[in-house]
């Protein structure tokens, strides 16, 4: 039976003929579960068996790349490695470097914030790796949410992809507030300038930033226009960012004094790192560019390479601008809002603030662009799935760019903007890009590791011991570090107990899939030593950044239970019986053909 879910965007066949503007209820609830009150009713009596099976379902790379479909029309096949490399610089170049290295270089790690960027630039580059093994294998757009779904199931996808969408939510906010404080800067103004301070609300959230949301706006044109468009503004905005960032290194050590580099590290090895949890928000971004595999001519060359390469190159750029910035002036002085623009103003070079502020704004506005087109992309597949409503899943015909996605996010995105304050956001951030990343990295184990109806039962149970043994002392480690316990006793029980799982996986269980194209190396070492990281840099985020997370993960099951369960459910089971069918059909096809065969060849013989 014909659930409305086959061969078009997920709504009605007829969408696309009638009209092209307004929507209907099938658009967004197109799936059997909501035809009528009564379907309703019983789809939420039957929530614990849909659960359990959504929650042991997995996906496979044919059905990812299935799902595609559902769209109604091709994302168009446009980019190279080179145009792969410059996203990824775009997108994480921004205001991570020239905001948050200020506020973190005074309040948490003085000069010994280059440190903090290097463990955050560590965790991000395995991190980077787990993903291009994903990106090439199943190059859709969907990104993370893809791979959980194929590797750990639809349950955890789903939770994951609540916070995918949170974290490009909050990351975009996040740089355009910060575009509005170079933007004062450039006007020779403070950042309160431009904001409307708001008494009645909460402290936080009463500076409200309408030049946010303009910038916002332009984006989103920009970013429905076209992706290749997008690509070719993007790699002109990186380049002038570059020459500026140049500028800024070879101009701020002309000014540098080595006695503001002492103390190097005034509050001590736990303020490095809870700059590095922080910090890791100036990495977020790269994994827009896995996004992209479904519009990358070559994903199996382009993708490790733009990928790497961009991360590569990033974390050197961070680290010579921490160590600029705090050779330039005493950390105590350093400017939250503007710190690179302020430094050169403290050194007497009042011109070149303008030339740094004006290098900011084009950084940012490069991870704005980059992060509307990814963020658009995961909506879009994630739609695809029912999980959320296809009417988000659509692509237009004309300039093959997801628009509803895209307009829906940046709307959201402008909201948040409007509101909140850069350090709520940045810590709030840095969860769930940590939690998103540690869960690819046990995904891909997971992979290399199990291959349903291959591997044995006993080495399935290893996988699962020895992988549970991986998070629980990654987990202590974390949370000895966080409960600030005086003392090493702790890391000497929860870190062999790391090394040892991940030596025992690694000798004693076979892996059960090779990479065709492209694999990560040092498997299962190097996703192993991702996870420990991840989830050791979230025992160094504040407390009310866990409470607002937790909220957060609340309403998202809230919304699963209530619909998403239900019309990926109903989408699924519909996929599976239009696979059966046409399997039944070809076989039927097939039979019909080879007694044909068969009677011409009998009736040869008895001529």
């Amino acid at each position: 039976m014909r659930t409305g879910t086959e061969g078009d965007g997920g709504g009605s066949s007829g969408l696309t003929r009638r009209r092209a503007c307004t929507c209907t209820k099938d658009d967004f609830l197109p799936e059997e579960s909501f035809k009528s009150w009564g379907n309703y009713v019983n789809a939420l009596k039957q929530t614990p068996a849909r659960l359990v099976d959504r929650v042991f379902t997995r996906s496979s790379v044919q059905g990812e790349l299935d799902v595609k479909a559902r769209s109604n029309h091709e994302m168009k096949k446009t980019l190279t490695w080179w145009d792969l490399m410059w996203f990824g610089m775009g997108a994480v170049i921004g205001a991570g470097i020239f905001v948050l290295t200020g506020l973190e270089a005074r309040n948490s790690a003085g000069p010994a914030v280059v440190l903090s960027y290097t463990v955050s630039g560590i965790s991000a580059l395995l991190s980077v790796f787990c993903y291009t093994e994903f990106a090439v294998e199943i190059p859709v757009a969907g990104g993370s949410f893809a791979y959980l779904r194929v590797e750990l199931g639809d349950f955890m996808a789903f939770i994951a992809a609540g916070n995918i969408l949170l974290e490009y939510i909050i990351g975009g906010a996040a740089v355009s507030r910060s575009w509005t404080s170079y933007f004062a800067t450039l006007c020779n103004h403070k950042p309160a300038d431009f904001r409307i301070n708001v008494h009645s609300l909460p402290e936080g959230y009463n500076q409200l930033d309408p030049i946010a949301i303009v910038v916002i706006i332009l984006v989103c044109i920009l970013a429905v226009v076209s992706t290749k468009g997008s690509s070719v503004l993007n790699y002109i905005a990186s380049v002038v960012h570059l020459i500026v960032i140049l500028f800024i290194i070879i101009c701020g050590l002309i000014n540098a004094d080595t006695k503001n580099y002492y103390p190097f590290a005034p509050f001590g090895p736990r303020g490095i790192f809870k700059a590095s949890a922080v910090l890791f928000f100036a990495y977020v971004g790269f994994d827009a560019v896995s996004t992209m595999a479904e519009e990358t001519k070559n994903p199996g060359r382009d993708i490790p390479i733009g990928l790497v390469g961009s991360m590569v190159i990033t974390t050197v750029i961070y680290c010579v601008l921490a160590i600029t910035l705090c050779l330039m002036q005493p950390y105590q002085d350093i400017d939250v809002d503007a710190p690179f623009s302020r430094a050169f103003e403290m050194v007497g070079w009042n011109w070149a603030q303008y030339v740094v502020a004006a290098g900011a704004l084009k950084g940012m506005t490069s991870v704005l662009l980059v992060g509307a087109v990814g963020q658009a992309r995961y909506l879009t597949h994630i739609a695809r799935t029912h999980m959320m409503p296809p009417w988000f899943a659509k692509v237009d015909p004309k300039t093959g760019t997801p628009i509803n996605a895209t307009v829906s996010m940046l709307a959201a995105t402008a909201l948040i903007a409007f509101f909140t304050k850069l350090s709520i956001l940045s810590d709030l951030l840095s969860i769930s890009t940590l939690f998103i990343f540690m869960l690819v990295a046990l995904a891909l184990i997971v992979r290399r590791y199990y291959v349903s109806g291959e591997t044995t039962i006993e080495n399935r149970n290893k996988l699962v011991v020895f992988l549970a043994l991986i998070l629980v002392s990654s987990g202590a480690t974390s949370a000895y570090w966080a409960l600030d316990v005086n003392g090493w006793i702790g890391y000497c029980i929860t870190v062999p107990i790391w090394f040892l799982s991940t030596a025992g996986l690694a000798f004693l269980v076979p892996q059960a899939r090779k990479p065709r194209l492209w694999g990560v190396p040092l498997v299962p070492w190097l996703p192993s030593a991702s996870i420990v990281i991840n989830i050791f840099l979230l025992g160094s985020i504040d407390k009310d950044s866990f409470i607002r997370f937790a909220i957060w993960t609340a309403i998202l099951l809230a919304y699963y239970f209530i619909f998403g369960l239900h019309a990926s459910y109903d989408t699924a089971k519909s996929y599976e019986v239009n696979a059966t069918e046409e399997e039944a059909i070809r076989k039927v096809e097939e039979g019909a053909k080879s007694g044909g065969d068969g009677k011409n060849d009998n009736a040869v013989t008895s001529q």
